[in-house]
């Protein structure tokens, strides 16, 4: 019989509603009955494509003897973290305090306020290398809150005082020496052998690319009548945007014939990866890819995107699992035979040379990755290998897809598919990112509040947290920039303003979730940076281009006072402020605000390329007579030539009409 997540939206609840345990929802309803029945409770977060997510269920939650044991003894909770993020946010804290680490699946014991008492991670269903098995745990807890209730109260008690001891931020500004000290920093770090940041696990470091791409541009730019003079800094930077793009295109945590980054590869050398593939990581790759001029892999990741993450609706999907056949890798490796079986004798052993296929293999079982280290001098025949391996492939039981539309991985999606067909001129792309657009508007936004998920066009009841409001609000910035459609502005408007209403810190920045939200023991706060920007950077980000494109001091004040409380982990830990960091080398510069303004033809096309060539840029393009956003007031063609208005700081040059004058160095 179906357990109660039976009825759940999430498709990682729905994957336990078969199980033999008794999975409650997240809500007071679950704290009721263990109070009632005087247990506590168990509280399992995970999500879809987790492959230890995957194995601590079958192990555990789908054996009757385990489940019964939960069941008598527990009020057990399980959470999606994606759908859910507040809620894991508070107790990923917790088991970071309690442990040294973190990581999914998350387990968690509470009392019946919520206040944890026990936290770790995976546990096997076997005594395994030093660790406990599952309910060798839970008869150690159960025993614990049976014959020792009083040291259970203190533990739960000081764990909940010390998550919900929230100190005001320490405000600080960030300087263009922060920026120079940050690019040192993250160079010292910098794996010089395989490019990259620290050692293994290693994760496409997106967000820090970012700035360093900005950076490598920002320092050395000045007045569009001065030549340009690049730094050390600069250089620094490019050398390691550039080394680490190629290093992650040419591995294996690319999947070299269907396009699109996996989420992190376990080793070093980019050359095994953690085979699930994530919105947020490639919504992220395929902007910056375009930003480099690798338009190869650019196209091939917004293609991935399209064909595989794409929803009828006209969203994103979340992820693709690691694992098909339950066997993780198994849909995308190769061996040196399956090669020659899928393209004859000659292609086969060609391709395996090309891609690093062994016949020891560079996985496991014999098995490789694909790996283009370096390009065959016949481009052709790989594109032509590269589809017949792709159909091939097809027709393997594919990994299981989580295709519920995150509001914030959207917006991010939104905001890389306008970048990569803006600088590719791939139109196609756009419309794709304005049918998402109008999905989140038309879906996700109920009387007037915006919801964190929905799936398959129905809309989850949960609010949207603050990564929300600034992912998607900056994706409806980035529908305005690429279109020229100012409903776009307004959208934005509409987000930003609820979130200065429902979601400020005294501080000037930002909690997690609004002020009518559910309490939960602590408001989380997070202001680092890890696979997908924090709620904090992402709104500096929208309110500062907002600010931009409209003059409003408000907002530009807002993005400013939030920065300023991300000061000190832009200095301290640059790898995780990687956004921050993207942010405020652009309000360094201003940000940038270029206005093309011209007919349609190719003279305002060359302008336009140009000015999106400028990183981190606010830029329109539109027709002569606009002045519907207040950035293109006043704004005309020069001699009846397309011209384009370039201002920074406050300050505005003269319109040029030579694309050239925009030519980032």
């Amino acid at each position: 019989m179906p357990n109660r997540l039976a009825n759940a939206t999430s498709p990682y609840l729905l994957q336990h509603k078969d199980n033999p345990v008794d999975w409650w929802e997240w809500g007071e309803d679950a704290f009721a009955t263990a109070r009632e029945r005087k247990v506590p409770v168990l509280l399992s977060v995970g999500y879809a494509a987790c492959h230890w997510c995957h194995v601590m269920a079958h192990e555990s939650f789908e054996d009757e003897a385990t489940a019964a044991y939960m069941n008598e003894h527990f009020v057990n909770i399980k959470v999606d973290r994606e759908e859910r993020p507040d809620v894991d946010a508070v107790y990923m804290s917790a088991t970071q305090a309690m442990t040294g680490h973190g990581g999914w699946p998350m387990t968690c014991i509470l009392d019946h306020d919520g206040n944890p008492f026990f936290a770790g991670t995976y546990f096997p269903d076997e005594p395994r290398h030093g660790s406990a098995s599952f309910r060798q745990v839970l008869q150690a807890l159960v025993d614990a809150w049976t014959n020792r209730a009083d040291d259970v109260r203190r533990a739960a008690a000081e764990i909940g005082d010390h998550l919900r001891v929230q100190g005001t931020l320490e405000s600080g500004l960030i300087t263009a020496e922060t920026l120079d000290g940050a690019v040192r920093t993250l160079a010292s770090e910098f794996d010089g052998q395989h490019a990259g940041f620290g050692g293994a696990p290693k994760f496409p470091p997106g967000m820090v690319l970012e700035f360093l791409l900005r950076h490598a541009v920002g320092v050395s730019r000045g007045s569009l009548a001065l030549a340009p003079q690049p730094t050390s800094s600069a250089a620094t930077a490019r050398r390691m945007v550039d080394a680490t793009c190629v290093a992650m295109a040419r591995g294996g945590i690319y999947d070299q014939i269907g396009g699109g980054f996996a989420r992190y590869s376990v080793d070093a050398g980019w050359v095994v990866p953690h085979f699930e593939k994530m919105l947020y990581d490639n919504a992220q790759l395929v902007g910056l890819y375009a930003r480099v001029g690798a338009d190869r892999v650019a196209r091939e990741t917004a293609a991935f995107m399209l064909r595989e993450l794409r929803t009828p609706e006209g969203g994103f999907a979340s992820a693709l699992d690691a694992d098909s056949e339950g066997v993780e890798g198994k849909f995308y490796a190769w061996t040196p035979a399956q090669l020659v079986e899928a393209l004859g004798a000659e292609d086969g052993a060609w391709a395996a040379e090309t891609f690093t296929v062994t016949e020891r293999g560079t996985f496991e079982h014999g098995s490789s990755t694909l790996q283009l280290l370096e390009d065959p001098d016949d481009l052709a025949r790989l594109e032509s290998v590269k589809q017949r391996l792709l159909e091939a492939r097809a027709t393997r039981v594919r990994p299981e897809r989580d295709d519920k539309v995150v509001a914030a991985w959207n917006g991010l999606a939104i905001t890389g598919l306008c970048d990569a067909g803006t600088l590719l001129s791939e139109p196609s792309l756009v419309a794709a990112a304005a049918e998402a657009g109008q999905l989140i508007w038309d879906l996700h936004v109920v009387d007037g509040r915006l919801r964190r998920v929905s799936r398959d066009g129905v809309v989850g009841r949960h609010d949207a947290v603050l990564e929300d409001f600034g992912c998607v609000a900056s994706g409806f910035l980035s529908l305005l920039q690429a279109t020229g459609d100012a409903v776009w502005l307004e959208r934005a408007r509409v987000l930003l303003d609820d979130a200065l209403a429902r979601f400020r810190a005294d501080d000037g920045g930002f909690h997690d979730t609004a002020s009518d939200a559910e309490e939960l023991i602590t408001r989380p706060r997070d202001i680092s940076d890890n696979a997908s920007p924090s709620g904090q950077s992402a709104m500096v980000h929208a309110l500062a281009t907002y600010a931009a494109l409209t003059g409003s001091g408000a907002h530009r004040t807002a993005a400013e006072q939030t920065l300023a409380t991300l000061a000190r982990v832009a200095e301290r830990a640059p790898r995780f402020a990687g956004w921050v960091l993207a942010a405020a080398e652009s309000m360094i510069e201003g940000p940038e605000e270029i206005v093309v303004v011209g007919r349609p033809g190719s003279a305002r096309d060359a302008l336009e390329l140009a000015a999106r060539r400028r990183h981190g840029a606010v830029v329109l393009a539109v027709e002569p007579g606009r002045e519907d956003i207040p950035l293109l007031v006043g704004r005309d063609e020069v001699d009846g030539r397309p011209a384009a208005y370039v201002c920074r700081n406050m300050v505005c040059e003269r319109p040029v009409t030579d694309p050239s004058a925009l030519d980032s160095p």
